[in-house]
């Protein structure tokens, strides 16, 4: 029996199999509203056999976007215009899920084949939010958030999940990683702050803790919460596994029910060790030490290599990004390598499709 391709349940969902497709930033929307593409890129992804479909990060505030173009979730509009997208995954089989997100110091910047850039005040720039006046790299520094924009913020967390879930998605899950807002908090590398929300561990961890409290408050019960966390800066001095490993138990405590376990993004001079399943570490040690569910994120391209991260116990399932780009049907074609039986659509049939996908 493959590991990779058995049932996971959190709570009352029952995800088919162990193949998550991971949220990635489009870049492709207005306003924040998807469209075609949306649909087109994401069902496909359901169509092609994923366990759950998450949608890229959208912003909880239009200044909480990577670019103008970032997805959104701030208006009842953002859910009515994403609740068709979470009806065809779901009735492709697969569980419709949402990334909800401040891009924090990071925000007002360029699509990346544009260059990536922060943008001039002439293409729309506005002013990024942090937790000091510290600049990611190169880009403008943020102004500092005052104690009533932090409770504002986690208010808008809470409306974000609240449309999520008028949009008809099954999975909630905060975005804590690669630097943007919450992460940013949480690093003594971006946050210098001498109040409540900055210095020791406990102060730096309190506006994620809020938002993942508040979020799980509102979230139904019978539907999981998750959380993406980058488990280490990749820098001296910075945000750690330790750290992570605490904040994990503290948000296992709030409710959540499973770290999405990444890395990195939060300083510009970082220095990764890339390889295959370079992450994957990360995840294996915040699902013991936390004990908790996990997922395991980074350079995960071959069945194989999949299929042993699960049966080794380092994570509950896989999440895949750029494997996922390159062959929406990975699941399908995975299932066949790993000799395991999975339905194809019906309207597939002809082309001969076995029950393992041949």
């Amino acid at each position: 029996m493959s590991r990779l391709f058995s049932p996971f349940t959190l709570r009352s969902i029952t995800f088919p199999n162990r193949v998550f497709v991971s949220p990635m930033c489009q870049y492709s929307s207005e306003d924040g509203m998807p469209n075609d593409w949306h649909l087109v890129h994401l069902g496909s992804r359901a169509a092609g056999g994923a366990g759950m479909v998450c949608v890229e990060a959208s912003g909880v505030t239009p200044v909480g976007r990577i670019t103008p173009w970032d997805a959104g979730i701030w208006s009842p509009a953002h859910a009515a215009a994403w609740k068709p997208i979470a009806d065809f995954i779901r009735a492709r089989g697969s569980v419709p899920a949402i990334q909800i997100a401040h891009a924090g110091r990071k925000a007002s910047c360029d699509k990346p084949w544009l260059g990536g850039k922060p943008l001039a005040a002439a293409k729309g720039a506005w002013e990024a939010l942090g937790p000091s006046a510290i600049p990611f790299g190169d880009y403008p520094a943020p102004r500092a958030m005052t104690k009533d924009e932090i409770a504002a913020t986690v208010e808008d967390f809470v409306r974000g999940a609240n449309h999520a879930l008028a949009a008809g998605f099954d999975v909630v899950e905060i975005h804590g990683a690669h630097g943007y807002l919450l992460h940013s908090f949480c690093s003594p590398l971006s946050n210098r702050r001498t109040d409540e929300y900055g210095g020791s561990l406990e102060n730096r961890m309190r506006f994620s803790l809020e938002v993942a409290r508040a979020v799980r408050a509102a979230w139904p019960q019978d539907k999981p919460v998750f959380y993406r966390i980058s488990a280490t800066d990749w820098a001296d001095g910075g945000w750690d596994l330790a750290q992570s490993i605490e904040l994990c138990k503290r948000l296992k405590q709030a409710g959540v029910d499973l770290i999405d376990c990444s890395s990195g993004g939060n300083i510009a001079t970082q220095k990764i060790a890339l390889g295959p399943g370079y992450q994957v570490p990360f995840s294996d040690a915040i699902r013991r030490e936390a004990a908790m569910p996990t997922l395991a994120v980074g350079l995960i391209s071959e069945p194989v290599q999949a299929e042993q991260i699960l049966s080794l116990g380092q994570a509950d399932a896989v999440c895949l990004a750029r494997a996922m780009l390159r062959d929406p049907y990975w699941p399908r074609h995975a299932a066949r390598d790993l000799k395991a039986e999975v339905h194809w659509p019906d309207q597939y049939h002809r082309s001969d499709v076995g029950p393992l996908g041949r």
